[in-house]
């Protein structure tokens, strides 16, 4: 890359969604583009990643509790990583978070500062509450900041009265905003913000460690106990309402010869082992919980096709590991998803919201005329993550220039 000829930037990447003790997966996406970046480029970070403060650690207190399991400090190889708490206030204290982001990280940016580390911008990812919080900390220490909108934030958050307002004064003040999608930067331009200072940069794919398992299918066979001559389905995210994993199993049901794996944890478990029970297919649907990132290659192998039909995803990453796998995809043609899956051997898109028949028709079909592992692993070939490093770097260096003059 030409970046590796350039000035060394020092970043500090911002975001209460990184990986930490207690919740290993989160925010693993905003990890894995600062990893790359940093392979593909001139560029040293330090990692400052804010927690809710909750006094109990463990998972028995859910989300608050893996939180309090995070170290204050931690050091990844020569990436520190800061944990500072700040205050949340469940239901009431939404639009509160951003003032108390903002005073967690300020403190650690000053002894930062203090400490005679240099920083040349703050990278902050997800625009609310966290680009709003980074966007006050830049203005206060006198630092450029670019901003990286990666979904709900965009299509979710944004559509409530006070956050947009924040959100668009974040972007109003930011030196440039980064969306993973292109839909993602149309979306915040209809809302008003300046066009000119946004730019779409996809997320990409380690092509090195999501690869095709030959053996898979086999291996989980006898460690699951199911008929490795049926169809395989999988699901992987959040059991979540917007992820609509109610309509994998309707696709079970409907689809009477087909299994699915469903790779997750969240609120829904217990509603959607409800259903494949009183659909009559437990048989054929596995919960096997969450996973680490590390296992999911093996999942995406013994799978024919990676089930996504969610109502909205920014840049959904796990469409883009399964293609690495050789799987294809079928996903709702929402947002990214219409921007990655643009040709037969990548997938299949449903328009239809929220209509079971028209999933299973698409797997169907998909059955019917499945692409070789080889032809869609060549298509995941396309996106690896170099291009987005560039884009990145470029983005970096002209916004420090802009904010020196």
């Amino acid at each position: 890359m030409s970046s590796k000829h350039g000035k060394t930037i020092n970043i500090v990447l911002f975001s209460s969604l990184f990986p930490h003790l207690g919740e290993p997966t989160l925010g693993i996406f905003v990890k894995n583009r600062l990893k790359h970046l940093l392979e593909d480029s001139d560029v040293k970070a330090i990692v400052v990643a804010p927690v809710p403060w909750f006094p109990f650690r463990g998972k028995l207190f859910g989300s608050y509790g893996r939180a309090a399991m995070a170290k204050l400090y931690e050091k990844e190889g020569s990436l520190e990583i800061y944990h500072p708490r700040y205050l949340v206030i469940p239901k009431i204290g939404m639009l509160l978070t951003p003032f108390f982001l903002y005073i967690a990280g300020l403190r650690v940016l000053r002894s930062l500062i203090k400490k005679e580390a240099k920083i040349d911008i703050i990278d902050a990812h997800y625009l609310y509450p966290d680009g709003v919080a980074a966007s006050r900390i830049g203005q206060k220490l006198n630092i450029p900041v670019v901003m990286t909108a990666r979904g709900s934030d965009v299509t979710q958050i944004a559509d409530m009265p006070d956050p947009e307002r924040m959100i668009l004064k974040a972007l109003k003040s930011a030196a440039h905003t980064i969306t993973v999608s292109q839909s993602l930067k149309l979306k915040l331009v209809s809302k008003g913000a300046n066009g000119s200072k946004i730019t779409p940069l996809r997320n990409g794919v380690d092509l090195e460690k999501f690869k095709w398992v030959a053996s898979a299918r086999s291996l989980l066979a006898d460690e699951i106990g199911f008929d490795k001559t049926k169809p395989i389905l999988v699901f992987a995210g959040w059991l979540i309402p917007r992820k609509r994993v109610d309509i994998v199993i309707d696709v079970i049901a409907q689809h009477l010869n087909a299994v699915a794996f469903i790779i997750g944890e969240g609120p829904l478990m217990q509603a959607l082992q409800t259903q494949a029970d009183e659909s009559n297919v437990s048989d054929r649907v596995f919960f096997l919980g969450q996973k680490q990132p590390h296992e999911m290659p093996l999942y995406f192998s013994a799978a024919d096709i990676l089930m996504l039909p969610s109502e909205r995803e920014g840049w959904a990453n796990v469409l883009l590991e399964a293609m690495a796998c050789g799987t294809p995809v079928v996903s709702r043609a929402v947002d990214g998803a219409c921007e990655l899956v643009t040709k037969p051997e990548a997938g299949r898109l449903v328009d239809e919201r929220g209509l079971a028949s028209a999933y299973t028709s698409a797997v169907v079909d998909l059955l019917e005329n499945k692409p070789s592992r080889s032809d869609v692993r060549n298509y995941a070939l396309g996106f690896d993550w170099r291009e987005t490093s560039r884009g990145q770097y470029d983005i970096f260096t002209k916004a420090i220039a802009e904010f020196e003059r």
